[in-house]
Parts: C-alpha cells; sequence; structure tokens
C-alpha cells in the first residue's frame, strides 16, 4: 500500500485522471434508475485524497475547471437567465432560495450560544454546507482567523453530497413524472388564401395580423413561386407556404386565410429552390435575421434555423450561432455565392472564439477582484461569480463589433462538463485530507452541525418552492443546486430532471445567492464585533 500512496503522491495529474475515470465508472452505476454521474467524481476524490494526501493537483487547475464550467453555462444561458430574472417564476425561485439561505444562517449562528460553536467555526460551516468559496473568504477576512477553514472543510463535503442526497430522496418520495420534451420541428402548410379580409394587403401587413409562431416562407401566383417580400401586395388564390413549429397554429392560419392546397409549391423547384447551410461565416454570425444583408442580387428567404436537435422559427430576432444550419428558398443559380456567405462549413459546429473566450473570462476575474465597498459591513469580492454574472451578460449580448461571445452547443457542452470533471476531481482529493483529519479531531458533533445547516437550507428552499409557490419539480430542482450552488448538484439534477429547467435555474439563482451568503457571513461577523 504505501508503494501505492507513493505512486499517487509522486504523479498528481496520473491522480486527477485516475480519478476522473473512476468517478465516472461508479457514477454509471444505477440504483432503481438513478445514478450519480459527474457528481461520483467528487467522493472518489474525496476516497483517493485521504487515502494519499499529497496526491492533490494544483488549486489553480480546479479552479481553472470551475472556470470554464461557469463561463459556459452563462454563455448558453443568458437571455433565458434575465427573462426568467423578472418573470413571476423566476421572483418566486429567488425569493425561496433567499430565504433558504438566511435560515440555514440563522441556524448555524444559533449553534455560538446553544452549544459553544465558535462564531467563525460556525460561519465556516455556514460557508460550507453552502459550497461557498467566495463566503469562506469573506468569513476569513471578517474573523481574521483560519476558523473557518476548519468548520468549511467539515461542512462542505455534505454540502455536496447532501443535496444530491435529498434530491434522490426528494424523487423518489414525489415520484414526478418529468420527460424530456421533443425537440421542436418545424411544419409546413400551403394554403390558399380566400380571406377578403387579407386580400389586397402587402406581406408586412399580412404578418403583423397573422397568428404568433407563424411565418410565410414563399409565395406562388400564376403557377411561379416567389419569395415572400414585405412589398409583396397579395391577391386571392395566391398559396401561402406556412411553416410553424406548433401544428395547432398552422391549422389556425389555414382556418384564418383560406383552405389548404397541399403540392402546389414544394413540388415545384423550377423558381425557388431548397437549400440548408451551415452558419460559420463572421458576417452571420452574432446578428439577428433582420440585419443579415444578402449579396448584391441575391433574393433569399429565410424557412427555418435549426439549431442542436431543435427547429427554431426564423424570427427577425434570432441571432445566429456558430453551427446553426440555416434552410433557404432560393434560385438555383444563387446557391454557390450563398453558400459562401454563410460560410457552410461543418466545422462551425464545434467553432469557438479563443479570443472571445479569453476575454470574457478575463473581464469575469477582473469584475470579481474588486472589492465591492457595502455601508456598514464593509469590502466584499465576488470572486468566480462574477465570471458568471459577466458570462451571463455577454450570452445575452451575444455579439458586441468583432467579438463573438457566443459558442455552438456541441462546443459548449464539452467545454464545461470538462471544466466540471477537473473541478471536482481536484476538489475532492484537496478535500480528504482535511476532512477525515477533521472529522478525527472534532468527532461527529461538527459533522451534525453542517448536516443540520444544510438540512435548514434544503428543506426550506424545497418547501417554499413546492408547497407555497407551487413551482415545477424540475425548476425546483434548479432552485436547489443554484442555492447549494455546487455544480455537481446540477450535474446530477440533470438525471432526474431532464429538461433545461434545472440549468436555466441554476444560472438564475447561483449569482444572487452567492452575493446573499457572502452578506449574511459579512453581518454576521460585524454585528458580532460590535
Amino acid at each position: 500500500m504505501d508503494t501505492v500512496r507513493t505512486l499517487l503522491e509522486t504523479q498528481p495529474l496520473f491522480v486527477l485522471f485516475l480519478t476522473v475515470a473512476l468517478g465516472y465508472v461508479v457514477g454509471e452505476i444505477s440504483i432503481k434508475g438513478v445514478s450519480l454521474g459527474s457528481g461520483a467524481v467528487l467522493f472518489v476524490g474525496l476516497a483517493i485524497g485521504g487515502f494519499a494526501p499529497k496526491s492533490a493537483p494544483p488549486a489553480l487547475l480546479g479552479t481553472f475547471g470551475l472556470l470554464l464550467f461557469l463561463y459556459g453555462i452563462g454563455i448558453q444561458y443568458g437571455d433565458q437567465f434575465f427573462k426568467g430574472l423578472t418573470s413571476p417564476d423566476g421572483l418566486k425561485a429567488n425569493a425561496a432560495a433567499a430565504l433558504g439561505v438566511i435560515v440555514s444562517g440563522l441556524v448555524a449562528v444559533a449553534f455560538v450560544p446553544l452549544f459553544g460553536v465558535k462564531l467563525d467555526e460556525s460561519l465556516g460551516m455556514f460557508a460550507g454546507a453552502g459550497t461557498s468559496t467566495a463566503s469562506l473568504q469573506a468569513a476569513i477576512a471578517a474573523v481574521k482567523s483560519d476558523g473557518p477553514a476548519v468548520g468549511y472543510s467539515v461542512a462542505y463535503p455534505f454540502g455536496v453530497a447532501g443535496p444530491i442526497l435529498f434530491l434522490y430522496a426528494l424523487s423518489a418520495l414525489l415520484k414526478p413524472n418529468i420527460v424530456r420534451p421533443p425537440p421542436p420541428l418545424i411544419e409546413t402548410a400551403e394554403i390558399a388564401l380566400r380571406n377578403p379580409a387579407f386580400i389586397g394587403l402587402n406581406m408586412a401587413q399580412l404578418v403583423a395580423r397573422m397568428p404568433t409562431g407563424l411565418a410565410i416562407a414563399a409565395v406562388r401566383r400564376e403557377h411561379r413561386n416567389r419569395p415572400a417580400a414585405d412589398d409583396l401586395v397579395l391577391r386571392a388564390d395566391d398559396v401561402l407556404l406556412a411553416t410553424s413549429t406548433d401544428p395547432a397554429v398552422l391549422h389556425e392560419a389555414t382556418t384564418l386565410f383560406g383552405e389548404l392546397q397541399p403540392g402546389r409549391m414544394t413540388s415545384h423547384r423550377e423558381d425557388l429552390d431548397y437549400a440548408r447551410v451551415f452558419a460559420s461565416s463572421r458576417l452571420v454570425v452574432g446578428r439577428m435575421l433582420r440585419d443579415i444583408r444578402f449579396p448584391e442580387g441575391v433574393v433569399c428567404t429565410i424557412a427555418h434555423v435549426r439549431r442542436g436537435d431543435a427547429d427554431l422559427m426564423p424570427n427577425p430576432d434570432l441571432i445566429l450561432e456558430y453551427g446553426d444550419r440555416v434552410g433557404l428558398l432560393l434560385d438555383r443559380a444563387q446557391i454557390k455565392a450563398v453558400r459562401a456567405f454563410f460560410g457552410d462549413s461543418i466545422k462551425g459546429t464545434a467553432e469557438l472564439s479563443f479570443i472571445s473566450i479569453g476575454a470574457g473570462a478575463a473581464l469575469g476575474l477582473l469584475a470579481g477582484a474588486i472589492p465591492l465597498s457595502i455601508p456598514g459591513i464593509g469590502k466584499l469580492a465576488l470572486g468566480l461569480a462574477a465570471v458568471l454574472l459577466v458570462a451571463l451578460v455577454l450570452g445575452r449580448v451575444r455579439r458586441f463589433g468583432p467579438f463573438v461571445w457566443t459558442m455552438p452547443l456541441s462546443a459548449n457542452l464539452v467545454l464545461r462538463n470538462l471544466g466540471l470533471t477537473i473541478f471536482l476531481a481536484q476538489v475532492g482529493i484537496a478535500s480528504g485530507p482535511k476532512f477525515f483529519a477533521t472529522i478525527g479531531v472534532t468527532g461527529v458533533s461538527f459533522l451534525l452541525y453542517g448536516v443540520t445547516i444544510l438540512l435548514a437550507l434544503v428543506v426550506v428552499t424545497a418547501a417554499v418552492c413546492l408547497w407555497i409557490f407551487r413551482l415545477p419539480f424540475d425548476m425546483t430542482v434548479g432552485v436547489l443546486c443554484g442555492a447549494t450552488g455546487n455544480p455537481a448538484i446540477l450535474a446530477f439534477a440533470n438525471r432526474i430532471a431532464p429538461t433545461d429547467r434545472p440549468d436555466v435555474g441554476y444560472a438564475m439563482i447561483f449569482p444572487s445567492m452567492t452575493i446573499a451568503k457572502i452578506l449574511f457571513v459579512q453581518i454576521a461577523a460585524a454585528l458580532a464585533s460590535g
């Protein structure tokens, strides 16, 4: 065993990748249909770190992994974050998480008079139960001692494992019927215009009056297909090629405009043909469809956009991203020019700008290092939470001048999953020795304190979300992930709730709750010293 321990302690990178491999093997073990996934990497890391205390890779490596994960989350969900933050559900989610954080903080502070726990250790347990390194840093600075690190090292593993176990139990208790919704697909209908109310209008006027979620890709008149130009004046018996991702909308459009005339358009391609191209050129990536200017002489209609596994309606405010597959209606003679205009490279599915990633991450790190002055409390810094905040803003902006901030979904998933795995492995290995050593000194009392703080956080947050605000289960688990903070919990949440809501909830809650935890620590320390 000594030989194995020596090997591990002299080869930190070997240990890192061994932890990743073993972690995913353990994570694939399914118990009643539920597995830990990448979250198991942390537990394997704790075991290896406890066995070989000097085997941990540099902490900077874990920080780098977490940065990649947070940046990827922010870039992908920036637009949804800001829309959700001001929505009724977003406000409820933040209120529920804030209540959970406050109650867990009060429980931690209550241990000081009730059980004689030192305030610095109590604040450290609060930071560890919420897996908030920024709160730990704030606590150490506020109390000017290393006591918070002791409480943090005990509570942190439970801050990761506890919510995973809680979510597992909650899912088993409630048995939510969550099915990943099928990706939206574009459907078409050829509708002969017979309604006098629309005859004589131009296409722009028709678009303003037609059902939401509907688009007109082309018009057939006098046996010729033509683009649906804004100034085209509609006549009786014009055939409209209507598209939508909702069959009910197509049915409504058919009733509204006239009657179906299938086969009148799609079987004739002598005037307008269909082509699909990859968006990989800077001329189109990061731009709204309304701002795209085709080469001179090219008449072209964007019929739909396919991103990942989903078809998107060609709304004027839709912003193209690298790797999007764009369906076009155009003259065959212009296909070559349009392909060159869009780039049409399959490499676009993995294309990303390292200049944008470097600039965006540097901007986030700079913002996280700036101390913010809070009256009556002092100065605090957001740390890596600022990287997520900046990435969310950049994900909303999408493009600024020559910088295209977005990246293809496939590249984003690879980047952030790699970062998450590296972070979990490094933190697990590094935390193993402190975890087992602290347990040996304090016994089980600190463990019980940490579990109690954690339970206050997750139980209050879940109860308020589910039974007071009546939020959906998949949104609730995302809120719990953001309130507890650790990405390993989010990885598990995506297993039991395979929709986008856990990721959106995490992104919507994590920045604000990180700030809330820091503020609570600062306020508690200031009140105690005063």
